[in-house]
């Protein structure tokens, strides 16, 4: 049944979008891609899968953290793991990638282990890796903000004439924020070598992205004065091969470009979201169909090089592995210390933070008076 007030979206296949891999899990071959992936043989191709299979894993096991306790908050991203991992190794070790909240697999790619990925949703810390040393951002909670990080750090990367390229991640929803469109007009303007990677999984928490947009969201590059290319999201391959086609452009002067992966939210928005009061179960079951872990496992299936049963089993040994060590990081965190809240908020001293320090260290100290009084003193 239709959830009231539930709105149209857009069909996934309404407008045409780069496709080398299609949900059968058939290789189509495209004359304008085919080159970018020309080295991915089916070697290459069973690694991609491993990467698919760990991180839909990792993430079945943090929502599983997050129900049992052990987390606030998770943002899944079950359904999108083709869009993060084909662009993320699509990625040179020296360019940066700014994220948004959802996109764990990204950070996984760029080599943050287990107790990063879990440090800021447990309320540990208020970030989990060291930006610099992974070449990816913490994750950006402000939608959309990210944009104009990465539209800046590019902006200094020409000017530094650095041959690194910055992308941004963000979904459908994000397309609608101020900040992403001033990123637009400022990379456009100063011909800034970023990538904008928009995963349109058609749901802004409950508003569809029929509602905000009437046209395919790269259809917006055009307005810009930038390319928009449009892939399926799903696909790891077309992904991977789009990508590295921006990324290049980028790095050889050709400037900024606008992708729209077109993929699905197959979870909630977040651990505290309740989809089934906004979509029904028939768009979910369709979406089911066009499984990215899938069409990859059937692709290999038809291989004569490789193992598939053999790929197939190792990704699922390397990514229960990696769920008990996620699981371990969790259970392993210590929470942190009330007052450290206030570290690091500026580099100098500053008056006002140093006040509420006063003010909430003289909060914390009348629980510790009450529980005095509570055993007559004796602590």
């Amino acid at each position: 049944m239709t959830p009231p007030g539930l709105q149209a979206v857009h069909a996934p296949t309404e407008a045409p979008m780069a496709q080398l891999i299609d949900p059968t899990g058939a290789r189509r071959p495209d004359a304008a891609l085919d080159s970018w992936v020309a080295d991915v043989d089916d070697t290459v191709l069973a690694g991609l899968y491993r990467d698919l299979v760990v991180v839909r894993r990792l993430d079945t096991e943090a929502t599983a953290l997050q129900r049992q306790g052990e987390l606030g908050l998770w943002p899944p991203l079950a359904g999108q793991e083709a869009a993060q991992i084909g662009s993320a190794r699509a990625l040179a070790d020296d360019d940066f990638a700014f994220p948004s909240y959802r996109e764990h697999a990204v950070a996984w790619v760029r080599g943050v282990d287990a107790v990063g990925l879990l440090t800021t949703w447990r309320g540990s810390a208020p970030s989990g890796w060291d930006p610099f040393a992974h070449r990816v951002a913490v994750p950006q909670i402000i939608i959309g903000a990210q944009a104009l990080h990465a539209t800046g750090y590019a902006m200094g990367l020409a000017w530094e004439d650095a041959e690194s390229v910055a992308i941004a991640y963000f979904g459908d929803g994000a397309t609608s924020e101020g900040d992403v469109n001033e990123a637009l007009v400022f990379a456009a303007s100063f011909h800034a070598p970023v990538v904008f990677f928009c995963q349109n999984n058609h749901w802004a928490i409950s508003e569809p992205v029929g509602l905000q947009s009437k046209q395919p969201i790269a259809a917006r590059a055009d307005g810009f004065g930038m390319p928009g290319v449009r892939v399926d999201g799903n696909d790891v391959l077309a992904v991977l091969a789009v990508t590295r086609q921006a990324l290049h452009r980028a790095r050889t002067g050709g400037g900024p470009t606008l992708i729209e992966a077109v993929t699905y939210r197959m979870g909630p928005h977040t651990t505290a979201d309740d989809p089934t009061r906004y979509r029904t179960d028939e768009e979910l079951a369709a979406w089911r169909e066009r499984d990215p872990i899938a069409r990859v496992r059937a692709l290999l299936g038809a291989s004569a090089v490789v193992d598939a049963a053999a790929v197939e089993a190792d990704a699922a040994a390397e990514a229960d592995r990696a769920a008990a060590e996620l699981r371990a990081a969790a259970t392993g965190l210590a929470d942190p210390a009330p007052m450290s809240v206030f570290d690091h908020v500026y580099a100098e001293p500053n008056s006002h933070v140093e006040r509420q320090r006063e003010r909430y260290g003289r909060y914390l100290a009348m629980y510790d008076d009450a529980a005095d009084d509570a055993d007559g003193g004796a602590r």
